[in-house]
């Protein structure tokens, strides 16, 4: 296999656990609380709880030690980023909670497509990446979209359990999770390139571990400090699908965020933020179909003028990438010919 089908491989791979990974935890989440759940602090905790799944993956990846190997940066250096982004991702996690409690499954998937045009802004300004035309094409159609969603209440319109006049807050909140979740991923991208200086397998899945570690300390915390976590065995008592069910939509719902999570780290460190950004939209256009399925959410007009822009958005974004690349593979072609 050459070393650009390994690469695609790779990408293709990491693809598959993001959209696969995102689609179930977003629909697990919405069912916890369409079926009674109340804790914000539990649906936190289980976006990073999962992550003792890396650790047989750690053990059966761990290089062995050489002396030509690359040093690596003081352990005070790499423990402190962890625990940051680990924070970061606490923050960021307790938001999107917020988010999917107010808001239907749906619409909360359109205004969770804007991260591509906050992390344009911040690859441009961190990473150095190049602010292309259709880049900025993408950004504004991406943009107007969430603001469709946000100036139309018919979005509340679905058979979810939606708290009556938190749409405003809802929408608040989960633009703001976007904002952040493209910081995070751009300080991700700056960590890989400028600190480790790897790309490798092992390095991704470690600093998933202890990224994930942080976040899910700080989630558990806060679960505790709240109190909600009193009411863990009430909330179970009363789920609508029984205790069985209550424990296995967590338990699934860890799972699939973990897989995400391992994709988005991947693509990062193969690719780069921005192209992991688009890719999380991708799923955008099909989360509003999952949710109309097996939420009964209803897409009207505006919702669906806005999911179309948005998909035009993202497909403009996808075009540039196309064209970069191929403008590479020409710089390759013609330096190989000299």
């Amino acid at each position: 296999m050459s070393k650009r089908l390994r690469w695609w491989a790779v990408v293709v791979v990491n693809i598959v656990f993001v959209l696969g990974g995102q689609s179930v935890a977003t629909l697990l989440g919405r069912i916890y609380y369409d079926q009674g759940g109340k804790s914000l602090w539990m649906q936190t905790v289980v976006q990073s709880c999962g992550v003792p799944l890396a650790i047989p993956l750690l053990l059966y990846f761990r290089p062995k030690s050489s002396s030509s190997a690359a040093p690596r940066p003081r352990l005070a250096v790499i423990g402190a980023i962890y625990a940051g982004i680990g924070v970061l991702l606490a923050g960021d996690n307790l938001m999107y909670s917020y988010g999917l409690l107010y808001l239907p499954m749906s619409t909360y998937s359109i205004i969770g497509a804007t991260q591509v045009s906050f992390n344009a802004i911040f690859s441009y300004f961190i990473n150095k990446e190049k602010f292309r035309a259709l880049v900025l094409n993408s950004v504004v159609l991406l943009t107007f979209s969430a603001a469709l969603i946000g100036v139309s209440h018919k979005s509340e319109d679905t058979n979810s359990v939606i708290p009556k006049g938190k749409f405003p807050a809802g929408f608040a909140l989960t633009l703001s999770a976007s904002a952040l979740f493209s910081l995070i991923l751009s300080l991700t991208q700056l960590t890989f390139e400028e600190v480790l200086k790897s790309d490798a397998l092992y390095t991704v899945l470690e600093l998933q571990f202890w990224s994930n570690t942080a976040a899910a300390c700080v989630s558990v915390a806060g679960l505790f400090v709240s109190g909600e976590w009193t009411a863990i065995a009430a909330e179970m008592d009363g789920y609508g699908k029984g205790k069985v069910a209550y424990a296995m939509t967590l338990a699934w719902t860890a799972v699939a965020w973990q897989l995400c999570t391992m994709g988005l780290m991947g693509l990062v460190a193969t690719v780069s933020s921005l192209f992991t950004n688009v890719i999380s939209t991708v799923g955008t256009p099909l989360a509003p179909v999952v949710a109309v399925i097996f939420l009964g959410d209803r897409v009207d007009g505006v919702k669906l003028l806005a999911m179309l822009i948005g998909v035009w958005g993202l497909l403009s974004y996808v075009y540039q990438h196309y064209l970069d690349d191929r403008a590479k593979a020409r710089k390759t072609a013609d330096k190989s010919d000299l």
